[in-house]
């Protein structure tokens, strides 16, 4: 019997059979599309013709097909439903699949072959697509090592190898640690905390068999926790479980593994002639080097932190009035804050959350998509990887677009946070293939689920990543979607953000739950001016994450990762109330691969982009202008990565920003 992981797949959206796919399918999977990756690798290496675009670039973005596929299930898997049996694969599965990316940059006949399209380049008449992958691929070879030989090329691979299966047991070390601690409330416990908190942390304590409500670390469940309830021994209880992951000593502590990857990364920059990690990784981003990087993050810094300073003497001053001694902690931040929001703007999650439910905002989302590209959404029955997920054909004048898969609830199974991936591709190369890309989110489920305003915020961040994919209209899949720079890529994502803020649109969808009346006007309007507040909070504590990756990655590899972190934040002057986004044993984004490494600081790069993108539909006056709306998705979310991000974006807006436009956003140019 076929594997049904390599099976044709007779549905016709090309879904994978989930019904039919069990855990000891994905090793022989495995194995079987390594082994035929490796097949057709060699025939291109070997092929007796000389090298053209055809039989080498193009043949090495199909060798791996159905490598691509099994790994999309299986890595989606690992982190949506995960398994003991899934993680102890996936520790297996790392060097494994190091090895083979290491195999083929290693190759050096192909390496030949590409060299050789690449030294005569402009005689072979490629369209700039063509030409944009043909460098790509010569780029991605050199920066993995093609250039070196003996034992320099022997380490680099092994420090790759390594590097895999220390990210991914950071990963599992951080998963383990966020579903192995729970706080049990007691029914006073409850007390001050909103009603859609209280059913959300009844669930949690039914989903752990506990027979009451409970705190989980899940991000939905403790950061509203630490907002709202009025018990300073419970938050703090809460707080410092959050804040230790990673650090709690024994099997999936993480600061060892940090300090190895830190080492490893240092050297395989040093094989590879660079300074430093930062500049290895940053050369081809938008940014480009550490420096132009750090002047960024800096020129956002003294502005947040001096708005951070103002907000942590007025919450102090609160704390004090309730007759609580000592300083403002981190685990009192949050709490205070929030009964600030609610006194300056008259309103709390309470009133607003009803008005939020998760099926309204999905539908929000859709119809922004619908009104700017003319996308269409229809719920289709089909099976997928969990009971949780739904999904929806996208289609555009009656043409399939795509398949999009919400995943959009908390569990144990699944790891924290948010993101975008996918379970097919967009490409054109040997035959069109139409994408079926996957949203993750970690809400707290409910009975209807309800949003907070930052979760519907996460939604619409997501979505934007979403659109990237779905609207990808290029032919190579190596340039696909979101396979662009890493200070490029969330540019979509919190672009969409902006349209959650649309007035129309909140009128339109933003409709209680149970009346199904319009989210009123003044709430409306006193919502929308509150979305400022506390923003010296929010940018430090990502600001401080992005500075101490940066740190991490610039120079050579601390010893004591913890204590390197400890040093930048005091350097920086940290307000002793706020705490990293993600401190370093828990930093996903840095550890549990390299994606985000010396990168951290992509989100504010791109945010320098969205802010001035967006502006562009309001100085067309209309936030669903057609003509501006047509330019972005030709410029932006259907080019992928077929050339600079810098050529895009000025395509789109006929110049590059400054960032005046994000300390507008933010509400911080008055701190400047």
């Amino acid at each position: 019997m076929t594997n049904p992981l390599l099976a044709d797949r007779a549905d016709r959206f090309e879904l994978p059979p989930f019904d039919r796919i069990a855990e000891t399918d994905f090793l022989p999977a495995f194995e079987t599309a390594l082994s035929e990756a490796r097949a057709r690798v060699a025939v291109i290496a070997g092929n007796s013709a000389p090298p053209d675009f055809a039989n080498t670039i193009e043949a090495l973005e199909l060798a791996g097909e159905s490598l691509g596929r099994v790994s999309a299930v299986f890595f989606n898997l690992t982190g949506t439903d995960s398994t003991p049996g899934l993680e102890a694969l996936a520790r297996d599965l790392a060097p494994k699949l190091s090895a083979y990316g290491s195999e083929i940059t290693n190759n050096e006949a192909l390496f030949a072959r590409i060299e050789a399209l690449w030294e005569r380049r402009d005689a072979l008449r490629l369209d700039p697509e063509q030409m944009r992958v043909l460098e790509l691929t010569r780029r991605r070879f050199l920066r993995a090592g093609a250039a070196l030989q003996g034992t320099a090329r022997d380490r680099l691979t092994g420090i790759k190898s390594r590097l895999a299966s220390l990210g991914t047991q950071f990963g599992q070390n951080l998963l383990a640690d966020e579903r192995g601690w729970v706080l049990p409330l007691a029914e006073t416990d409850l007390h001050g905390l909103p009603a859609w908190l209280v059913a959300a942390a009844r669930d949690a304590g039914a989903e752990r068999g506990l027979g009451g409500p409970a705190i989980t670390l899940a991000r939905s469940l403790v950061v509203p926790f630490l907002q709202f309830s009025p018990r300073r021994d419970l938050r703090e209880r809460a707080f410092r479980a959050w804040a230790a992951r990673g650090a709690n000593g024994g099997a999936t502590d993480n600061r060892t593994i940090a300090a190895e990857i830190l080492a490893l990364r240092a050297e395989r920059a040093a094989l590879l002639g660079y300074r430093s990690f930062a500049a290895y990784k940053l050369e081809p981003e938008m940014a480009g080097t550490p420096e132009a990087v750090r002047a960024l993050l800096m020129r956002v810094w003294e502005p947040a932190r001096a708005q951070a300073d103002a907000d942590a003497e007025a919450l102090a001053a609160l704390m004090a009035a309730d007759g609580v001694n000592g300083p403002l902690e981190p685990w009192d931040w949050r709490y205070y804050a929030e009964r600030r929001r609610r006194a300056a703007f008259d309103f709390d999650e309470d009133a607003v959350k009803p008005h939020l439910s998760l099926d309204a905002m999905i539908a929000a989302a859709f119809d922004v998509a619908g009104r700017l590209f003319g996308l269409e959404f229809r719920p289709i029955d089909v099976t997928l990887h969990h009971p949780d997920a739904r999904a929806w054909e996208v289609t555009r004048g009656g043409r399939h677009m795509a398949v999009f898969v919400g995943d959009y609830f908390a569990r144990p199974s699944k790891r924290s946070g948010a993101w975008c991936s996918s379970f097919r591709g967009q490409r054109k190369l040997g035959r069109e293939e139409r994408p079926v890309v996957l949203n993750v989110c970690n809400f707290a489920k409910g009975a209807p689920a309800l949003l907070s305003w930052d979760d519907a915020r996460t939604l619409f961040h997501e979505f934007g990543h979403a659109l990237h994919v779905v609207l990808s209209d290029v032919t190579h899949p190596s340039v696909a979607g979101t396979s662009v720079a890493r200070d490029f890529v969330e540019l979509p994502s919190q672009l969409f953000e902006h349209w959650l803020e649309v007035p129309e649109l909140l009128d339109r969808h933003a409709r209680h739950v149970e009346t199904g009346a319009a989210i009123p006007a003044d709430l409306r309007d006193r919502l929308i001016a509150a979305r400022n507040f506390d923003q010296g909070f929010a940018t430090v504590e990502y600001l401080a994450s992005a500075l101490v990756d940066l740190a991490f990655h610039d120079g050579p590899a601390p010893a004591d990762p913890m204590a390197r972190q400890a040093e930048v934040l005091a350097r920086l002057g940290m307000p002793r109330a706020i705490t990293m986004r993600h401190a370093t044993p828990q930093f996903a984004h840095v550890f549990a691969g390299d994606g985000y490494s010396a990168g951290y600081y992509s989100y504010m790069w791109s945010e320098v982009m969205d802010a001035d993108a967006f502006e562009a539909f309001e100085e067309a006056g209309n936030p669903f202008d057609p003509g501006v709306a047509q330019l972005l998705e030709r410029h932006i979310l259907s080019a992928g990565g077929s050339a600079e991000p810098q050529t895009l974006y000025t395509a789109f807006r006929g110049r590059m920003p400054g960032v005046e436009a994000l300390l507008r956003g933010r509400g911080l140019d008055r701190a400047a």
